[in-house]
């Protein structure tokens, strides 16, 4: 009777030990990896490739902080290079974004599902907290080759987006067992179809917390066709309030 009641003890314990995780909370644990806490600001540079050989590239700064009210990121992004692009000026508030031309002096609304350069499209460079736009399912465990073609244990999560207006109406993502850092991920068009696959790689400690300072974006349908993000220059920053407004862009200037 005791060997059976330990028997039945040690199961218990096993089975809350291997107990499936929450998605959502898993999702949010991921968007904390990828997101500082705080206001910030970041560079990031996009780089397309085809066929291995660089055909075109970018540089943006990026300043975000989260909304006090629903956590939602909003984010000013400033055109650096090349030249024929700086001084332009990218605008994300809730999921409205806005485009700002300083030769034209107008703001237009802009989707986040419009190419921006290569496979990288509006709403890949704007700070996204996914556990907000998207209800994630624990879709089952399964072992991946990450960004570095390295074996990872990873729980796979199938997000299903809560509102029409986000970038990506289906998203699949491959979260680590171990220390929930997004390993990959696959977004999909609204017909179903494979748009493009992203690894998240080279984690460095940024602002405190190992952060993917590299995402690779493979397209759907040919492999060959490859965009790099790359993310560098993190720093606490205080982002004045009116950066965040449609109607400050003509008058913004980076301090």
């Amino acid at each position: 009777m005791l060997k059976s009641s330990l028997y039945a003890a040690l199961l218990l314990c096993a089975t809350v030990a291997h107990a499936a995780p929450d998605a959502q909370s898993l999702l949010a644990a991921t968007d904390a990896i990828r997101n500082p806490e705080k206001p910030f600001s970041l560079t990031t540079t996009l780089t397309e490739y085809r066929n291995g050989k660089q055909t075109d590239t970018s540089t943006l700064a990026v300043y975000s902080k989260a909304d006090k009210a629903g956590g939602e990121f909003r984010s000013l992004i400033r055109f650096e290079a090349p030249v024929r692009d700086a001084g332009k000026l990218m605008l994300k508030s809730g999921n409205d974004l806005w485009f700002y031309d300083p030769a034209t002096r107008a703001s237009i609304r802009i989707s986040p599902q419009q190419r921006l350069l290569g496979q990288a499209a509006n709403g890949d460079v704007v700070t996204v907290n996914l556990a907000k736009d998207y209800k994630a399912t624990l879709v089952g465990e399964e072992d991946v080759q990450d960004g570095e073609r390295q074996a990872r244990h990873a729980y796979k999560l199938a997000l299903a987006a809560v509102s029409p207006d986000v970038t990506y109406n289906k998203i699949e993502m491959w979260v680590d067992q171990q220390n929930s850092r997004p390993i990959k991920a696959k977004f999909f068009a609204d017909s179903g179809r494979l748009l493009k696959t992203a690894y998240y790689r080279r984690f460095e400690n940024q602002l405190g917390v190992l952060r993917p300072t590299e995402t690779v974006i493979i397209d759907g349908l040919d492999p060959n066709w490859v965009t790099v993000m790359r993310f560098g220059g993190y720093g606490w920053r205080d982002i004045p309030e009116g950066w965040l407004q449609k109607d400050y862009l003509p008058r913004f200037k980076p301090e």
